[in-house]
């Protein structure tokens, strides 16, 4: 059965592309078939995957608006060897244009029920908002990761965004659940950063992955190159990481 998990936070920064890109390269390189979905109009996911967002001819926005099938906008094989559905800049009307549309807040889950079964993993990209988008994102999507900083504002927002996943699970998805909160960038020299990560081990419990990305030079080079830390140094602490976080996924599939 495929999964579709989308990763989402509306406080931008927090390493939430990252995630997506160097996620869905780790799970490639573990057997998996993955598609990542590009819903962020920044469109780095994009960028970071090898694909230039200026000169993509049909996005995520076609699939929205209903003027391209889902098979004509993918690309198959990117530079993190996972098929991709870009985004460019022009995601950013969408909202605006899909107001009216019928079904607006399922029109993604729509468009991917087409191509599912043919990948065991599928990962959207949200923007950090919680906008249409997003709402978008959490109606396709079976589970939530949610990456975060361990600094004092993440848990600040972090009601905030458990609270939108609960009223989403109530008014259009009910299956939609929490999959894991994922520490990013962290630095455990930093006490703050300690304490952080105590109080959502605390209150979330095994919703907490055991792996850790720790903030990592490599890391943050990789989209510059167009490719996940994977490709770019592979025995880098990041890429090692984000191997780690595909394992630890894999593994709670066969618990």
């Amino acid at each position: 059965m495929t999964k579709i998990l989308a990763i989402t936070n509306q406080k931008g920064g927090v390493g939430k592309t990252t995630t997506s890109v160097n996620l869905a390269a780790s799970l490639t390189a573990s057997g998996k078939r993955v598609l990542l979905v590009d819903l962020d109009p920044q469109a780095n996911a994009t960028m970071g995957s090898g694909t230039n967002k200026q000169t993509v001819k049909t996005t995520v926005y076609q699939i929205l608006l209903g003027e391209s099938a889902i098979q004509a906008t993918r690309i198959t094989g990117t530079r993190g060897k996972y098929d991709l559905i870009p985004a460019n800049r022009d995601l950013a009307g969408a909202e605006v244009e899909m107001v009216d549309l019928p079904q607006r807040e399922a029109r993604l889950k729509t468009a991917l029920e087409a191509i599912e079964q043919e990948y065991d993993y599928i990962l959207i990209d949200c923007p950090p908002a919680l906008n249409l988008l997003t709402l978008n994102g959490l109606c396709a999507a079976q589970a939530v990761m949610i990456p975060m900083q361990c600094e004092y504002y993440a848990l600040e927002g972090l009601s905030d965004l458990v609270n939108t996943i609960k009223r989403v699970r109530h008014n259009f998805n009910p299956k939609l659940r929490i999959e894991g909160l994922l520490r990013t960038m962290f630095d455990p020299r930093n006490i703050l950063a300690q304490q952080v990560s105590d109080q959502l081990q605390k209150h979330f419990g095994d919703k907490v992955y055991r792996t850790v990305i720790p903030r990592n030079i490599r890391l943050a080079e990789a989209p510059g190159f167009g490719v996940p830390v994977l490709y770019h140094d592979g025995q880098s602490k990041g890429a090692q990481a984000y191997l780690e976080l595909a394992k630890e996924i894999l593994d709670a599939e066969h618990l």
